[in-house]
């Protein structure tokens, strides 16, 4: 059995490697198996989004009990594959929030920001490592800055330049890399890595945005893509049950995935 800290340092060298640094985001023990069970995986991300749509709470409602629960059910069915996970906002307090977590096996991390005061952010990120290295895991901090995501309609130069300055600031005080999502193009994810970080970005995968292959050429750690994947099977549930619906059949080459 790995342990958790080796699964830590497993996921903080993926991280730092060459390649970029794909997770596919899962939402439940079936998903994790599922993405788990491909020899391309290295590492398993959740979708707070997803999880919280599973048991019927909008994006950021879901009680954080019920979240630490099903993190333990996804863990366990990843094996020994690092878990990273989607803690939404921090709950009200990122540090216990962090320690409860690991508690169940996690081993990283997306905390947002909200582009609260960049004082009480970085305030959070310390108490993240902190919890971290009490509970000693050197647990792995995609810290998140909302600089785009909640940027509004200011213009891009100011939201350009508040995720470098927060990013910086995230990583000096102890994150492994910082989380921009966004629509980024190509000229923009250059400037962000130039400003944050050569493999210190990580950037979510959305319709419109780069390829994986291409983020990887300016120099991103980590693409992951949140929701999306969540979409993707629902999207596939809808349609079969519509062609059900009309006299259909199940799909020829359907896996038995459950």
């Amino acid at each position: 059995m790995t342990t958790q800290a080796e699964k830590a340092q497993t996921l903080a060298r993926l991280h730092a490697a060459p390649e970029i640094l794909r997770v596919v985001n899962v939402w439940d023990a079936v998903s994790a198996r599922a993405v788990a069970a491909l020899p391309e995986t290295r590492a398993i991300a959740t979708a707070g989004h997803s999880i919280a749509a599973t048991f019927g709470y909008p994006d950021g409602g879901i009680p954080l009990e019920v979240t630490l629960d099903m993190l333990g059910r996804i863990v366990e069915a990843a094996g020994d594959l690092p878990v990273s996970a989607d803690l939404d906002g921090g709950y009200g307090d990122a540090g216990e929030t962090v320690r409860r977590a690991i508690g169940k096996g996690i081993v990283g991390a997306n905390v947002e920001d909200r582009l609260r005061p960049l004082e009480e952010a970085v305030a959070a990120v310390e108490a993240i490592v902190a919890a971290g290295a009490a509970e000693g895991v050197p647990f792995v901090l995609n810290a998140r800055t909302d600089a785009f995501a909640r940027g509004g309609g200011r213009p891009v130069e100011e939201s350009l330049a508040d995720a470098v300055e927060r990013g910086r600031a995230y990583l000096a005080a102890g994150a492994d890399l910082v989380f921009v999502p966004g629509i980024l193009d190509a000229d923009i994810t250059r400037r962000l890595v130039e400003g944050i970080g050569e493999r210190k970005v990580s950037v979510i995968g959305l319709p419109g945005a780069l390829s994986s292959t291409e983020y990887e050429a300016l120099g991103v750690a980590r693409i992951s893509y949140g929701p999306m994947t969540q979409r993707v099977a629902l999207t596939a549930l809808q349609d079969v049950a519509a062609e059900l619906y009309a006299g259909g059949v199940v799909p020829a080459g359907t896996r038995a995935l459950n």
